[in-house]
């Protein structure tokens, strides 16, 4: 049956209606950053660039690098909206839009984040590189969609009770990123974690300016946690949609975060510029060899 147009919303010239984008406008190779003047960061390494498109803060730049067709695309901060990314990258591989029908073969898309994040271990240095095996979600996004066992709930289940949950808070989900991918982008540079995707930045991050914090201790909790092998090593805002998304939909994904800041030690990086080009640097070498 065919998808409604409130459901599947098209603008006036075919294109999905926030990216902004035509099916031809992306590559297999997805590269998302959170910020909008990141997508140029990314670009300006490419050989070549074919088209580039922006709505709002979605902002895509589809090139070549080596040969190989990239698309860096931009996020914007939340869950919330890699909700509407992943769902309209998806659907742009995936359904016909003429006839609003998903298509019979399934296409997967390789999704790859390249954004930046903060330690919670004492000992995980300031710039360094950190592949998120898996992401632990604060943000409820699972619990709005049908899903089989793709988490990992004795891992949720064991922070839940070390931590002493708040049950007005939505239960935590763990996702694990692709093997694959994760496999293609792991080298002796690189270190691997458990990352909390939260759903702000100050009070759900336990950053207090003016508004006090119902939970003093939950910053301790959080890093004193240990389950088998397992601590939560930096926390930031995408990755836990991005995994949730990608598994649903049939997609492979692993997140990059560059640590800027360790929560731990109260450091933060003295040239954060130069941090984040040499990651992108390292992934679009991984991507292209």
């Amino acid at each position: 049956m065919p998808l409604s147009p409130s459901e599947l919303i098209l603008n006036s010239d075919g294109s999905i209606y926030h990216l902004n984008l035509l099916p031809e406008d992306i590559a297999q190779t997805i590269i998302t950053v959170g910020d909008p003047e990141r997508v140029d960061q990314v670009s300006r390494h490419f050989d070549t660039i074919e088209t580039r498109k922006g709505k709002r803060e979605f902002h895509a730049h589809t090139g070549h690098l080596k040969g190989k067709r990239l698309t860096v695309i931009s996020t914007g901060i939340g869950t919330d909206n890699i909700d509407i990314v992943l769902n309209e990258l998806d659907a742009l591989v995936n359904i016909n839009f003429d006839t609003r029908t998903v298509k019979e073969q399934h296409s997967s898309l390789d999704i790859v984040r390249i954004g930046t994040s903060g330690a919670l271990q004492p000992d995980i240095p300031i710039d360094s590189f950190l592949l998120s095996e898996l992401a632990m979600g604060f943000d409820g996004l699972m619990h709005f969609y049908a899903h089989k066992e793709i988490d990992q709930p004795e891992i949720a289940k064991a922070f839940v009770k070390q931590t002493g949950w708040n049950a007005k808070k939505a239960y935590p989900y763990v996702v694990q990123c692709d093997p694959e991918l994760m496999s293609k982008l792991s080298s002796n540079h690189i270190r691997f974690g458990l990352t909390i995707t939260n759903t702000g930045f100050y009070g759900p991050q336990s950053r207090s300016l003016r508004l006090p914090l119902p939970e003093t201790d939950l910053p301790l909790k959080i890093t004193a946690f240990r389950h088998e092998n397992h601590c939560i090593t930096n926390l930031e805002m995408e990755t836990s949609g991005i995994y949730l998304l990608a598994k649903l939909l049939g997609h492979r994904a692993v997140s990059m975060n560059c640590i800027l800041a360790n929560r731990n030690t109260g450091t933060f990086s003295e040239n954060p510029e130069i941090a984040v080009d040499n990651l992108i640097r390292y992934v679009l070498e991984r991507l292209t060899q």
